[in-house]
């Protein structure tokens, strides 16, 4: 599987919710710790913001090459992800909502580039089938 890699991340964890994170460039160090929603005193980063962040930057990158090979520009714009912790009978599961800013695109072209960049993105294509993402544009 990879053969065919262009790029392998790699990071190393400690201690869970509560303990630390880093890669091995450096570039990330972070201290993990639970929300205060979850009990936790809200001191450190958990591992939901992380995917949340990680999704936002990687499906932006999706959304912008669907959009080059279709000719829009773009214009100013962003991404809001939001990634829920939900407990369910046996554990817990995530469920997350993409929103897409871009005010100067016409919304029925948004809504087209952002379900595009669904197909493409590599966060959509690893949680597909497993985890319900909800999109949106603003």
């Amino acid at each position: 599987m990879t053969d065919a890699a262009v790029y392998t991340a790699k990071a190393h964890a400690v201690g869970g919710r509560q303990g630390t994170a880093k890669t091995d460039d450096g570039h990330l160090d972070v201290k993990l710790g639970y929300p205060k929603s979850m009990g936790g005193d809200g001191q450190g980063t958990n591992p939901e913001q992380l995917f949340a962040a990680g999704y936002a930057a990687c499906f932006l990158g999706a959304l912008g090459l669907v959009a080059r090979s279709q000719s829009v520009k773009l214009g100013e714009h962003s991404l809001d992800s939001e990634v829920d912790l939900i407990k369910d009978d046996v554990s817990f599961h995530i469920g997350v909502r993409l929103t897409l800013n871009a005010p100067e695109v016409d919304r029925a072209v948004a809504e087209d580039l952002l379900h595009k960049a669904h197909q493409v993105c590599p966060y959509s294509k690893a949680t597909r089938g497993n985890v319900v993402v909800e999109l949106k544009v603003a």
